[in-house]
C-alpha cells in the first residue's frame, strides 16, 4: 500500500457531482462512478467524511430571485443534500463500502443526528460517514459545513472537489490565458475573491490551520494521489 499523507480527510462535494450529463438531479450511474472514487481511497485506509452540496436539486438564489425568504430556501436546500447523501450512501454500499449518513437536522427515521463522537468512532471503524443537511442553520453554505465539520471531527486536510483542475486567476473556460496556482495563502485566496470557497469557510480554515486542497475530482486518480502526497490540483495554507 502507497504511503498516506493524509489519514482523515473532509471531502466537500458539490451536489454537481451526482448529476448527469443534463446537470440536474441524481444519476444513478453518476453515483457509482463517484462511489468508485471513492471507494479507491478508503481501500488504501484513509479515513473519509463527506459534506455534499444540492446544487444538483436546489438552488436558493432562483427562490431568492423570486421574493422566497431566505431561511425558507436555506431550509430547503439542505434538506436537498439529504437526498444526495443518501443516494451517495446507497452507491457507496453497492459498492461494498460500509457508510452512515448523519444530518445536523433530526431525521431519525432515516439517518443519524450529527454527534461529533460517532461520527469519528464510525472513521475510526473504517466507515465512511456523509454529513447532511449543513451546518443546521441559515445563511450557512455547505463549503462552511464542510469546514466546520472537518474541524470537529480532526480531519488533516478539507479536499474541494471541482470540474477544474486547481484553482485559477480567471475562467479558464473562458480565458485560455489565465494562470493556474499551485499554491496560495488563505488571505490571497479571500482578497482575489477567487470564489473558490465562500469566505466564511476559507477564514474557518485559516483560523485553524487546516490545508486545503481543489482539485479535479474527475482527473485520473486525482483523490488517490492526493492522499498519497503527490501535489494535485491547488494548496491552500498558511
Amino acid at each position: 500500500m502507497s504511503e498516506l499523507k493524509y489519514r482523515r480527510i473532509l471531502l466537500k462535494l458539490g451536489g454537481e457531482a451526482l448529476a448527469g450529463p443534463q446537470g440536474f438531479g441524481i444519476d444513478p450511474a453518476q453515483a457509482e462512478v463517484l462511489a468508485r472514487k471513492i471507494k479507491d481511497v478508503h481501500d488504501l485506509g484513509v479515513q473519509v467524511a463527506i459534506v455534499i452540496g444540492a446544487g444538483n436539486l436546489w438552488r436558493g438564489a432562483q427562490g431568492l430571485a423570486l421574493g422566497m425568504e431566505r431561511t425558507t430556501a436555506d431550509h430547503m436546500g439542505m434538506l436537498a443534500t439529504v437526498m444526495n447523501a443518501l443516494a451517495l450512501q446507497d452507491a457507496l454500499e453497492r459498492s461494498g463500502v460500509v457508510t452512515r449518513v448523519q444530518t445536523a437536522i433530526e431525521m431519525k427515521a432515516i439517518a443519524e443526528p450529527y454527534i461529533r463522537g460517532r461520527a469519528v468512532r464510525h472513521l475510526e471503524k473504517g466507515r465512511v460517514v456523509i454529513l447532511g443537511a449543513g451546518t443546521g442553520n441559515p445563511y450557512f453554505t455547505t463549503d462552511t459545513a464542510g469546514a466546520l465539520r472537518a474541524m470537529e471531527i480532526d480531519a488533516e486536510v478539507l479536499i474541494k472537489a471541482t470540474k477544474v483542475d486547481g484553482v485559477y486567476d480567471g475562467d479558464p473556460k473562458l480565458d485560455p490565458h489565465a494562470k493556474r496556482y499551485d499554491q496560495l495563502s488563505y488571505i490571497d485566496a479571500v482578497n482575489k475573491r477567487l470564489k473558490i470557497m465562500d469566505s466564511t469557510a476559507i477564514t474557518l480554515c485559516m483560523d485553524n490551520d487546516l490545508p486545503i486542497i481543489v482539485l479535479n475530482l474527475w482527473q485520473e486518480q486525482a483523490l488517490t494521489r492526493t492522499v498519497t502526497g503527490e501535489s494535485v490540483g491547488t494548496l491552500i495554507c498558511e
